[in-house]
């Protein structure tokens, strides 16, 4: 990462940050265990991505960020993905449709914290996703520049890893190159303040 993904927030949502941080180093607390996640980047021919905004009750609420959830006993990554997208929007992917993309671990000041794997996938032929009712309140599909568009005019609020994730793959003028693109995920990556 060659910038801080935290500056890539609006002020205020950077300074609630900055208070968690500061709060945390004050008490002395150990850091939340990480739970593994993995989320899916559905993306269409048309390089449009498809967000969710999470329900305001749940982790990350009110924020959009890419379907998926918590890994339960004996899945690998890519299984959890598969079967979070299926569960979320109803889209059906084999393991091996997918790209791994990002390994984010949540920073140690969070009270609520993941070690979430980020995987791309084309979005398959005849199918379409649905809005996640009980994990969301809204979804849209936009371009990678679109929602960073409306993400810095305050319209889209995100947490960096969807941001930074959006920014990079604004890179790439095809869905095929996003998908052809190795990266070595086994090390995650834990931003700091």
């Amino acid at each position: 990462m060659s910038t801080n993904p935290f500056d890539l927030l609006p002020p205020e949502q950077r300074a609630r940050f900055e208070a968690l941080a500061r709060e945390f180093a004050e008490s002395g607390r150990e850091p939340a265990t990480p739970r593994e996640a993995s989320t899916v980047v559905l993306i269409r021919p048309d390089r449009t991505i498809f967000l969710i905004r999470r329900m305001r009750a749940m982790a990350f609420g009110g924020m959009w960020a890419f379907p998926g959830g918590s890994l339960e006993a004996g899945e690998t990554p890519a299984d959890a993905a598969v079967r979070e997208i299926e569960e979320e929007t109803g889209v059906t992917l084999l393991p091996a449709a997918l790209t791994p993309w990002h390994r984010w671990l949540t920073p140690v000041f969070e009270p609520r914290r993941f070690d979430t794997w980020f995987f791309l996938a084309a979005m398959p032929d005849g199918q379409d996703a649905a809005l996640p009712e009980f994990e969301a309140d809204k979804a849209r599909w936009l371009t990678p520049e679109e929602a960073i568009t409306e993400h810095e005019s305050g319209e889209l609020p995100m947490l960096p890893p969807t941001l930074v994730t959006l920014q990079e793959l604004a890179a790439y003028p095809s869905v095929a190159d996003m998908l052809t693109t190795h990266r070595d995920v086994t090390t995650p990556y834990m931003p700091t303040l």
